[in-house]
């Protein structure tokens, strides 16, 4: 099964073009805006982004967009704007908050660093983010969770805490499995988009992802793309294999 059958079983074949549109870079025009939305985790304040599809109505999907790890960035916002382009709703969640932005890739690494070990909160920033989503008029039963880099972690966390989604897509995502943790069932479906030349996932951290996955009787896919470096979707990576 090609990546764009699958995703068109997320949203029962109304979902096709999303792979399409951010892995070939197409260039789409929208109407819609996006809309900065403040909203909080206790007493942390929280700034992420909303964008209405082009022609907003009821029970229309809507996509969760987790960034990487310096934060909302250009390429998180401009998947939002796309995806508007193609009728969807979208909300770029914020996982740091404000006050906490990194400055800096060393900075960068610590945060995203606590958050991975700290899964629940990663957690439950992300349900934070997906309230957000729904609020701006998406189908609460039509949600689909994508992540890039460090968000990809957190699509899969999503998965793993089996928030009421559609599925997951995670791109060149960490793949690493802490043994401490317990495995559950999975229920949400699980796409990994991973390059093949990517050093930050081992052939054994693959592995054992894959025997989480199946432990957990996910519904799951991973594509390996040949020559393809870390954040391949970002066309700030470059092609060189060794970063």
């Amino acid at each position: 099964m090609s990546i764009v059958e699958y995703i068109s079983m997320l949203f029962m074949k109304n979902f096709i073009a999303i792979l399409c549109l951010i892995l070939l870079n197409c260039n789409m025009t929208t109407h819609a805006q996006l809309k900065p939305v403040k909203y909080t985790d206790g007493n942390q304040k929280l700034n992420g982004f909303s964008i209405l599809p082009k022609d907003p109505s009821k029970n229309k999907a809507g996509v969760l967009i987790l960034p990487a790890w310096m934060g909302i960035d250009k390429h998180s916002q401009t998947t939002a704007e796309r995806l508007s382009a193609l009728g969807y709703y979208a909300f770029v969640a914020d996982i740091y908050g404000e006050g906490n932005y990194p400055k800096d890739m060393k900075a960068a690494g610590e945060r995203a660093g606590y958050y991975k070990s700290h899964y629940t909160d990663y957690q439950k920033r992300i349900r934070l983010a997906m309230e957000q989503l729904v609020l701006s008029g998406a189908d609460p039963n039509k949600i689909v969770v994508i992540g890039y880099c460090f968000g990809g972690t957190g699509a899969i966390e999503a998965a793993r805490a089996n928030m009421p989604v559609q599925g997951v897509v995670c791109f060149h995502g960490s793949l690493g499995w802490d043994a401490s943790r317990k495995i559950s069932a999975i229920q949400p479906k699980i796409l990994i988009c991973h390059g093949a030349d990517d050093p930050y996932s081992t052939e054994s951290d693959i592995k054992e992802f894959v025997k989480e996955l199946n432990d957990s009787n996910a519904d799951w896919q991973i594509v390996l793309y040949s020559n393809s470096v870390h954040s391949f979707t970002d066309t700030d990576a470059g092609n060189d294999n060794s970063k």
